[in-house]
């Protein structure tokens, strides 16, 4: 059991070390910003990744740890851990778009929504360390695949609303008549945060799926109308009349960038707000 302590502190302080890693690659990418010195961007990618390779290695020492405790499970059956995983989860969405785009502006924008997520494992209320044993209702094979979608659509939209921040700030400078030079041009922010939606929101429509499943494994009921699964009905709801807005009414712009800050809102509330502020059958989390 010492050995297992031991090793619990190691994979905590490795998020520790972790989250001044995402501050730094966040920093960087603001630095690239203005000034787009190709150094400075290969340096925040580098930093981001290794901050994904620091958070990697503590779920994996988690799971580890668990498994010498008895009790066996992944690492994202807590609000810590799923804090954790969705940092992780951001990171990974986000590099994965920036080599396919080319583009590092969108760090600047994206990596912040990953430092906060893994900072607040810090110092956020509710937030328990200690690695426990699962309460039945979570121990089902049905708990990983929901975590997973759920939690890789969370990130796509993470970086379709840092995206899209920065098509409003690009628009209204635009407008203004003070064009800001060093972010990507409007039409690729606004396919970007398209494609961002587009990844995020099939794997949402199988988070929700997987969920219902998961419920009537634990509790017996597919759909109960519990504040999450309400709330994750909303969420779904504003990204389907985002991609229905774009293809059956030609959307672009300013219009759907909103929709997606406003639906990443949601993804929050659904997300903490629902665990912090209203009581249901998933506060445990």
């Amino acid at each position: 059991m010492h050995s297992a302590v031991v090793s619990h502190t190691l994979d905590t302080r490795l998020v520790g070390i972790a989250i001044f890693v995402y501050l730094l690659a966040t920093v960087l990418y603001f630095v690239y910003l203005p000034f787009r010195k190709q150094s400075v961007g290969i340096g925040a990618s580098l930093v981001a990744l290794i901050g994904w390779g620091l958070v990697t290695a503590s779920m994996v020492a988690r799971v580890v740890i668990s498994y010498r405790m008895g009790w066996g499970h992944a690492p994202f059956t807590n609000l810590y851990e799923s804090m954790v995983f969705f940092a992780w989860a951001i990171v990974l969405i986000y590099l994965i778009i920036e080599w396919r785009y080319k583009n590092k502006t969108m760090g600047a924008f994206v990596m912040p929504f990953a430092f906060v997520a893994l900072a607040y494992t810090t110092i956020g209320p509710g937030i328990r360390t200690q690695i426990e044993p699962l309460i039945p209702a979570l121990q089902s094979n049905w708990l990983i695949a929901h975590v997973i979608t759920c939690f890789l659509g969370y990130a796509a939209f993470a970086v379709s609303c840092g995206v899209s921040i920065m098509y409003l700030i690009k628009a209204r400078s635009r407008d203004r008549g003070k064009d800001v030079a060093f972010l990507p041009d409007l039409g690729a922010l606004d396919e970007i945060n398209y494609k961002s939606v587009v990844v995020g929101f099939p794997l949402l429509t199988l988070g929700i799926i997987t969920g219902a499943a998961w419920a009537n494994y634990a509790w017996g009921s597919y759909w109960s109308w519990d504040p999450k699964e309400t709330w994750s009905l909303i969420t779904w709801l504003i990204y389907a009349a985002f991609l229905h807005a774009r293809f059956a009414r030609g959307w672009r712009g300013k219009k759907t960038a909103v929709l997606s800050i406003i639906g990443f809102a949601a993804v929050l509330f659904t997300y903490l707000g629902v665990n912090l502020l209203i009581s249901g059958l998933h506060s445990y989390a």
